[in-house]
């Protein structure tokens, strides 16, 4: 089981930047991929980004060049660095962990982003 608590998210205006932490605890794997999906209301989850285990890294085209996903390995904490937010950034930011041997995959409690004037 790995157990997965956010922090961050929250109320920002147009151009603005928010930071979202997802740390995880419990079994972590050494082979894993961990990040962030947002849903918001009346749309299907998506993918934002993602890290691999061995560093690499997969963005959703619409945000590339304005988020930034890293890592603390000692920590087990992942970071979301969003800056230049739009409006359609808004939703519920969920981070993910998944086992790529397993193929279990976890989920954190979820956290608000609303990008709004």
């Amino acid at each position: 089981q790995v157990q997965l608590v956010e922090s961050g998210g929250g109320l920002v205006q147009p151009g603005g930047s928010l930071r979202l932490s997802c740390a995880a605890s419990g079994s972590i794997s050494s082979l894993y991929a961990m990040g962030w999906y947002r849903q918001a209301p009346g749309n299907e989850r998506e993918l934002v980004v993602r890290i691999i285990s061995g560093g690499s890294t997969n963005y959703a085209d619409s945000v590339k060049g304005r988020f930034t996903i890293s890592r603390d390995s000692a920590k087990n904490t992942v970071y979301l660095q969003m800056n230049s937010l739009k409006p359609d950034d808004t939703g519920v930011y969920y981070c993910y962990f998944r086992n790529l041997a397993s193929r279990a995959q976890y989920w954190g409690q979820g956290t608000q982003v609303t990008v709004s004037s």
